[in-house]
């Protein structure tokens, strides 16, 4: 089975890749001059679209922050007559003023395309019916995948979020293969379909989940692989950067391929900004390469990878970004030590008795922070007699300061007491400056 939807890009020689992207790239800054923002960000910087000869010329083009887009808004950033737009998404769970990306025709049918070789990818075909349980409106997770999944030929069923009898319904009735979902959604699904007359969460017979919008570990993908008895494949994207399918997981299971035609990426280190190398650690930036309606340059995306540009074993050549092991903004800061998210979630899954669901609490002892996780038990150990539970709650605060470096108070509480989160999960709870 052909493995490529489009082969002669996907598995160019590194050489011809970077060509594309030369073009490419000069061809978006000679674009984004034409917005406000950029010809006086550029001019400021003494940098002219004629300036960009070659890749390693993008070093001189100053840096674009989600707070530039802000302060840019409503079109300081759009690049074309206003009539050309079709369509605006804008960034989720921000406060003030909104980040809008403006789309023109050529925009969408681009990001359809990249949608439709990332599910293809993961082996999805038109003969699969696809479940998009993603919030559909501004959020660029809905209508993204919903198009790219049609445009392959699937049979879409636009669920959007929420409402699990309704899905498990869906998927009974229309034989669901594939499903567009949220890790933290999945879990709580995997634990609640009994409710639903569902002995397994393989019997709804799912072969596929498409899995974004939140970080999580390679602990949970395993778990609800093993739960749904699916091939789980991680989406990563950002509204900035059109939204879903920036970089997606392969089958090789080793990295998430950046669509190198459209994207440009690098690796900075956070603090001097300095450019780093393949397989060091630092903040992902990313610039549009094939976007007409606003053109993106050096976007500081504040997620944590690393990067590798050496051929996949699937024969892929465009380069692979490591599953985000965070955010820059995401970073807790507890008694001097760096802690993220990512870490607790992975610690807690890789142990049987925790169950889907938790939450991580800061709060401040007189000076001191204070580092509190509430833990889910699995319903399946939570019968009979439970005098083990001071057992396990100590084997996880041993873990957790292994991992962290850091003493953790955990709280083992019962399923089903943490509210499930039907969009993107809210896990950390900061109640130091309350």
């Amino acid at each position: 089975m052909n493995m490529y939807l489009n082969s002669e890009l996907e598995t160019l020689e590194r050489k011809d890749l970077e060509k594309i992207q030369l073009e490419r790239l000069q061809k978006t800054v000679l674009r984004a001059y034409e917005s406000e923002f950029y010809r006086a960000r550029l001019h400021r910087a003494n940098v002219h679209p004629e300036d960009i000869q070659s890749i390693e010329d993008i070093k001189k083009i100053p840096f674009t922050t989600k707070d530039d887009l802000r302060k840019a808004y409503p079109y300081g950033m759009l690049a074309v007559d206003k009539k050309q737009i079709i369509r605006i998404h804008a960034s989720s769970g921000t406060t003030g003023t909104p980040t809008v990306i403006f789309h023109t025709r050529h925009d969408l049918d681009a990001w359809t395309e990249l949608v439709a070789r990332s599910l293809y990818m993961a082996g999805m075909r038109d003969s699969d019916v696809f479940q998009n349980m993603m919030t559909y409106g501004l959020f660029t997770g809905g209508l993204g995948l919903h198009y790219g999944a049609e445009q392959l030929g699937m049979m879409v069923i636009p669920a959007s979020s929420g409402n699990t009898r309704r899905q498990v319904q869906l998927m009974q009735d229309f034989h669901t293969t594939a499903v567009h979902i949220t890790p933290s959604y999945a879990l709580h699904l995997g634990d609640d379909v009994e409710n639903y007359n569902v002995k397994d969460p393989r019997d709804l017979g799912l072969k596929f989940a498409v899995m974004g919008a939140e970080p999580y570990s390679e602990a949970v993908t395993r778990k609800i692989e093993e739960r749904f008895g699916l091939a789980a494949f991680n989406c990563y994207g950002l509204s900035e950067m059109n939204g879903p399918a920036v970089a997606f997981e392969c089958p090789a299971k080793n990295g998430l391929h950046v669509w190198e035609d459209n994207y440009f990426a690098e690796i900075i280190d956070p603090v001097s900004t300095e450019v780093l190398g393949d397989g060091q650690k630092g903040e992902l930036v990313l610039t549009t390469l094939n976007r007409e309606g606003m053109p993106i340059l050096r976007y500081r995306t504040k997620d944590l990878t690393t990067m590798s540009r050496e051929k996949c074993s699937c024969g892929r050549t465009h380069a692979r970004i490591e599953r985000i092991l965070g955010r820059a903004d995401d970073m807790m800061i507890i008694g001097g030590v760096n802690v993220f998210p990512s870490q607790i979630e992975h610690v807690l899954m890789e142990i049987p008795e925790v169950g889907s669901n938790y939450q991580i609490i800061l709060r401040k002892k007189g000076y001191l922070d204070k580092l509190h996780v509430n833990v889910e038990i699995n319903e399946k150990f939570f019968a009979g007699d439970i005098s083990w539970l001071h057992t396990l709650q100590k084997k996880i605060e041993k873990e957790l300061k292994s991992a962290l470096l850091v003493t953790a108070t955990v709280n083992l509480v019962e399923p089903g007491v943490i509210p499930p989160s039907m969009g993107k999960a809210q896990r950390v709870v900061d109640e130091r400056n309350l």
